[in-house]
């Protein structure tokens, strides 16, 4: 076994919560490694999660306009031809460019990337295994564990990759279904399960829970509903699947109702399951420093210290919400207290999206969790369907939620059903981060006619004086 270079620090893992680190690391003048198994950096965000679904999900949102009557309204008169193959080319071509760009800012930046699969080795080292089985120790005097999260499996349904495929499995299907069942209606099963609806697929969802997204505001996830439906995609809620049975052509679900029932059967070509994420930290030789994680397999930190000196966690592996931006935010703040700068992240203010079309971003309280804590609070209102922009565009499903606190009239929380509802949520996020009040929004100028208009008229709405609802 070789020894190798001494760093700063070294960070397992090349997902954003990793490469962002490595790249601060480098602007704050520290020596910095990346171990990474992947043959491409990026993590699962990049290779097989973020990027290549919004590939899709942008794609397959023109060709269902293409197909359908938006462009005939319009009058744009088009037969398009779905070509799957080219489609997932220039996914994969855009995925490429992608990860090659962080290669480029690791040279920029003078951080070296060490590949092979790393695990801690006792303190201050960490093991790195290359793809030929060569083994070589690093030295540091910091290790960040940058590892992320893989997919959650269901008991009793074994993914294969090939009639039944987890999120990474979905984005590389080889034929449009005519048959596709979703287990799970959180973020990434619907974004899923709407891509293949617009190229085609009959598509059920099949959630445990009696409602769709968890910890999306109640009042938006129930139009959300409505309006995916409307789309064609049906749900079975309150529902478990407790078994699979798969052949060359399909698969055969059993599902039965959570609070009781006869059970039922599912047909279907393929089989999404995507119920969640845990953290990837298994054979990461933790307890070689003495750090256990839980039984769900997260590392406890306290400002991304773990338990053991010198050791430091971020992003997935850790907990707070499992989004690519908050692993960025993580690695980030845990960079800069390494370097004795303050570092902080409030996990409150971490934005949350789906990208279906129309999109759901929200960041800060919902209205069920202003209620438990008991807390005072207003609530404006805008729909769509009176944004002149949304209007001619003829997209207006959808509406603006703010929440306030009663006395103050602090923003508490901002939920946006409706188009380029990513885009729009960081408003609210730079608000928030400012604790500005409804009124500050209420009485700033937006250009017009667009959807940010949206914004300001749900925050007028907090003191009621809306003007164009």
């Amino acid at each position: 076994m070789a020894e190798a270079a001494t760093y700063d620090v070294i960070i397992i893992g090349g997902g954003p919560g990793g490469y962002n680190a490595a790249i601060r690391a480098g602007q704050l003048g520290l020596r910095a490694a990346v171990v990474e198994m992947r043959e491409t950096l990026g993590g699962t965000c990049l290779n097989v999660g973020c990027m290549p679904s919004k590939a899709l999900l942008h794609a397959s949102e023109l060709f269902a306009a293409a197909a359908g009557k938006d462009f005939a309204t319009l009058g744009i008169e088009v037969k398009p031809r779905l070509n799957l193959p080219q489609m997932m080319a220039q996914k994969a071509d855009s995925v490429g460019q992608l990860t090659k760009g962080i290669e480029f800012l690791f040279k920029k930046n003078k951080v070296d990337w060490i590949r092979g699969a790393g695990r801690i080795a006792g303190p201050g080292k960490v093991e790195v295994t290359a793809a030929d089985g060569a083994k070589t120790t690093l030295s540091a005097a910091n290790i960040v564990i940058a590892t992320g999260s893989e997919p959650t499996p269901l008991p009793g349904v074994t993914v294969d990759q090939k009639r039944i495929v987890d999120s990474t499995g979905a984005l590389s299907l080889p034929e449009v279904p005519k048959r596709l069942v979703v287990i799970g209606a959180g973020i990434i099963g619907l974004e899923l399960g709407s891509v293949w609806r617009r190229l085609g697929a009959e598509v059920t969802v099949v959630e445990f829970l009696d409602r769709i997204s968890p910890g999306m505001d109640a009042e938006i996830a129930k139009t959300f509903q409505r309006t995916l439906t409307k789309q064609g995609i049906a749900f079975k809620l309150g529902a478990k699947v407790t078994g699979a049975k798969t052949t060359k052509s399909g698969v055969s679900l059993t599902v039965e109702p959570v609070a009781g029932g006869p059970a039922e059967t599912l047909e279907a070509d393929y089989v999404l399951v995507a119920i969640g994420r845990r953290p990837f930290t298994a054979d990461l030789g933790l307890d070689s420093v003495g750090v256990t994680p839980d039984a769900r397999g997260f590392i406890a930190v306290d400002h991304f210290r773990t338990s053991a000196p010198g050791v430091w966690a971020v992003g997935d592996v850790i907990h707070g919400p499992m989004l690519a931006h908050k692993a960025e935010e993580d690695a980030v703040a845990c960079i800069e207290l390494i370097a004795g700068r303050a570092g902080h992240v409030d996990y409150n203010l971490v934005p949350s999206v789906v990208y279906t079309a129309p999109e759901v971003a929200w960041v800060g309280k919902t209205e069920e969790q202003l209620k438990a804590e008991g807390r005072a609070y207003k609530t404006g209102k805008f729909p769509f369907t009176a944004n002149s922009r949304a209007k001619i565009n003829h997209e207006t499903d959808g509406l603006v939620k703010v929440l306030a606190d009663a006395a103050t009239d602090e923003i508490l929380g901002a939920h946006v059903m409706g188009p380029q509802a990513s885009e729009m949520i960081g408003e609210y996020c730079v608000a928030m981060s400012f604790r500005a009040a409804s009124e500050d929004i209420a009485r700033t100028c937006h250009p017009h006619p667009t959807r940010s208009e949206a914004l300001r008229q749900a925050a007028m709405g907090v003191e009621g004086w809306t003007m164009q609802a």
